[in-house]
């Protein structure tokens, strides 16, 4: 149990770090100095841009979740 979890822990890991690196920058944060400041968005969020945040909080919730049962699991075994 402890293999599988961990397994699906760094799937998830993975491909959150990857999916939050496909973001475009919205802010006055680090992606400005690097220049990603320099499009502007003329209108809402594309149905890709959409569906990739929708991917991400599920990728998300994947990985809290898996968190969350190995924790629980760590604390039932020991």
């Amino acid at each position: 149990m402890t293999l599988a979890l961990t397994t699906v822990l760094l799937i998830s890991s993975a491909i959150l770090v990857l999916l939050v690196l496909l973001h475009k920058g919205r802010g006055g944060g680090l992606s400005d100095m690097f220049g990603g400041g320099m499009s502007s968005s003329l209108g809402g969020s594309s149905v890709a841009e959409r569906n990739l945040d929708r991917f991400t909080v599920g990728i998300g919730v994947v990985w809290f979740a898996t968190i969350i049962a190995l924790g629980l699991w760590m604390a039932h075994k020991g």
